[in-house]
This record gives C-alpha cells, sequence and structure tokens, in this order.
C-alpha cells in the first residue's frame, strides 16, 4: 500500500471507528501530510525506515518548529504507524527507535507580592459575599489548593482549633496542610456569619453559593477575575495561578522544599522543584534592584 492510501485509510478509521472531533482530525492530517510531502504519495510504507522519520524531525528544527510541535507529529505518527502494524500492512514500526523530542518545563506564571496584597484586600468584608469570597481566595492562597480541591472542601475537612485543611487531592489521596492565622480569621467569620445564612439544610459544602448549593470551579474563577480586574491587575490570570504563587512565594521566603511538596501534594519531588526557578528569578531580580553594585 503507497504512503498516501495508507495515510486516507488511517484517517478514515479515526473519524468513523474512534469518532474523533474534526480539529483533531485534521492536526493528524496535517502531521502526517508532513510525512507525504518528504516521501511523496507513491512510496511504499513498509519501505519507510527510522530514517526518514528522524530526518523529518530534523528538518522541523529548520524550519522553526519548537519541541512540543515535534513531539505531537511523532505521537502521530506513531499512532499511524501502529495502525498499519495491526493491519499488517507493515511487519516493523519505524517509530519505535526514534526518540521523542525533549520538551522544556515551562515556568509557571505567579502573581506578584504586590499583586496578591492588592487582590486579597480588594473583597468588601462589610457584606456577607465579601466575607465568603476574602475566605476562599485568602484559602486558596494560604494553603496552595487547587481550584477543584477548594470547591470540593467538606464542613468537615477545616479544623479551626489546629488551624488545618484536609483536601482530596488527585487520586484520592488526602493531604493536611496548614491554613495560617489570617486565612484563618477570614474562614472563622465566614463559618460563623456568612455560611449559616445561605448553605442548606444538611449541606456538606463548605463554600456555597447565593442560592446554597455547592460552589463551582467556574464560579469562582469569575470571581476570581472580576476582583483581579478590580484590583488593576492586566497579566493573564486563573485560579491555578494562586497555588503557583503560593508555592513560589514560600520558596522565596525560605521554605524547604520537601515541605512545599507536602503541602502541594505532590508525589514527584521534581514537580515542585520547577518553582524553585521562579523563586531563584525573584531573587535575582531583588538583588538587582537593591544591591548597589549590581
Amino acid at each position: 500500500m503507497n504512503l498516501a492510501r495508507a495515510i486516507d485509510v488511517f484517517l478514515d478509521h479515526l473519524r468513523v471507528e474512534r469518532a474523533l472531533s474534526r480539529n483533531t482530525l485534521e492536526a493528524y492530517a496535517r502531521d502526517l501530510g508532513a510525512l507525504l510531502a518528504q516521501a511523496g504519495e507513491e512510496r511504499e510504507v513498509e519501505k519507510i525506515d527510522s530514517g526518514d522519520i528522524a530526518e523529518l524531525l530534523a528538518g522541523n528544527v529548520e524550519r522553526g518548529f519548537g519541541a512540543r510541535s515535534s513531539a505531537r507529529q511523532l505521537s502521530a505518527l506513531r499512532g499511524f504507524f501502529k495502525f498499519l502494524l495491526r493491519e499488517k500492512e507493515i511487519k516493523v514500526d519505524p517509530t519505535e527507535m526514534v526518540d521523542r523530542p525533549k520538551l522544556g518545563r515551562r515556568l509557571p506564571r505567579t502573581f506578584s507580592f504586590d499583586e496578591i496584597s492588592r487582590l486579597l484586600a480588594t473583597p468588601d468584608v462589610s457584606k456577607d459575599r465579601g466575607i465568603r469570597d476574602a475566605s476562599m481566595i485568602h484559602l486558596m492562597y494560604a494553603s496552595g489548593l487547587r481550584v477543584s480541591e477548594l470547591c470540593s472542601l467538606g464542613i468537615g475537612d477545616v479544623d479551626l482549633q489546629t488551624g488545618i485543611v484536609k483536601p482530596l487531592g488527585k487520586g484520592g489521596k488526602r493531604r493536611v496542610v496548614p491554613v495560617g492565622e489570617v486565612a484563618l480569621a477570614h474562614l472563622t467569620t465566614y463559618l460563623k456569619d456568612v455560611r449559616p445564612k445561605t448553605a442548606k439544610p444538611n449541606a456538606r459544602a463548605l463554600f456555597v453559593s447565593p442560592r446554597g448549593g455547592s460552589f463551582t470551579r467556574q464560579g469562582f474563577w469569575k470571581l476570581l477575575r472580576r476582583y483581579a480586574r478590580a484590583a488593576g491587575i492586566s497579566a493573564p490570570l486563573s485560579p491555578h495561578k494562586l497555588r503557583h504563587s503560593f508555592a513560589t512565594h514560600l520558596l522565596a521566603g525560605g521554605a524547604d522544599l520537601r515541605a512545599v511538596q507536602a503541602m502541594l501534594g505532590h508525589a514527584d519531588l521534581g514537580t515542585t522543584e520547577i518553582y524553585t526557578r521562579v523563586a531563584q528569578d525573584h531573587v535575582r531580580r531583588a538583588h538587582a534592584k537593591a544591591h548597589p553594585r549590581a
């Protein structure tokens, strides 16, 4: 079977049997089309070897493709040749010995100390909604919670006496994280003066909407965006930015990496180490700005 025909059969398989979306099919077609342009439509698929794949990926560098684009293209090619292997059109998968391009890890975006201070001060705590919102934002920043963990907290997952919160993280694993005095004070006020007014009878959720139901991730994202705008923060925003800021600011303040790993609930220390680079950048900027010989 020639390459052009094999690609058509594979795309039909993805469309009919796997029911992939139009955008995903177009992405596969583009990635496989690059191999088609290099090898030629009439090239027999069993004649394509690892050298052809390596040459294609090397050419990506000259064309200005990033590592992520090449990795995605290699993933599409692997799916294609595994399909041909199952269909007995080829005997050897030419992508098997080709290494995946190494991807540089993107540094997490964080709030500056000044931005965090302005954001935390924005909710109007003279109103019930402001008390609830301040409680949520303070807790997320103070304990480094994921937005899904914040919204799924139950009333019994916070211990005001010991100042800890017990979120349920990825893989169903529960961890224990300190809350901090300021966030704890906001949370205490919310639980005492606000939640009883809105929560439905026997409601388990810690944070509830004005209608008494559980607070949603989308709802938190909207309120965070509103407060960020009011605080004059124009940088790209997401709830996860609070979690990134929690970790980065802890490390910048001298916290132990293992302790931060435990608080974030990371299984792999390498996942936490990415924050040390951001913290080091912050230290370097402070040195450059303040040191007379910098």
